[in-house]
């Protein structure tokens, strides 16, 4: 609830920034998964993680639900990069495309998200999971529903 709680007051941007730069804590999420956020534009957000073995599925692969975490992640913040410090948002739908298994090691991914449209109930995202050499691993849409904070 800290990491929640310093949103108060702060916009999108500021809040998302706070938590690249170290003085908000982190989504409890991103320490369960071990990836950080490394970008924090207006309309644009970066997740890195480098995959290891503690995030295998039983086929000795990578969890697709770990290409939907960052994903989500980096599509729902770039929506929160663009709203003020009234507005929240939560995630209507998600649709990921995996193209390409994650291993351990894959190396270094990371996850974009930019904002396609911004409304004044409903924003719409697109994401790309990649990987170092720039390869596709995953591409992904998002609708947000956009509503006064609580």
């Amino acid at each position: 609830m800290s990491t929640a709680g310093a949103a108060a007051r702060l916009t999108g941007l500021a809040f998302l920034r706070g938590i690249r730069d170290g003085k908000i804590p982190p989504a409890p999420i991103q320490a369960t998964l071990g990836f950080e956020l490394v970008t924090v534009e207006d309309g644009l957000v970066r997740f890195r993680l480098v995959p290891g073995e503690h995030l295998y599925n039983p086929m000795a692969a990578v969890h697709g639900g770990v290409a939907c975490v960052l994903l989500d992640s980096a599509m729902s913040s770039s929506v929160m990069t663009q709203l003020d410090e009234r507005t929240g948002y939560t995630t209507v739908d998600v649709m990921v495309h995996l193209t390409r298994a994650i291993h351990g090691n894959t190396g270094e991914i990371v996850a974009e998200g930019r904002v396609v449209h911004r409304g004044s109930r409903v924003a719409t995202a697109e994401g790309k999971l990649l990987d170092a050499q720039g390869r596709l691993l995953a591409h992904a849409t998002t609708t947000c529903l956009l509503m006064e904070r609580m």
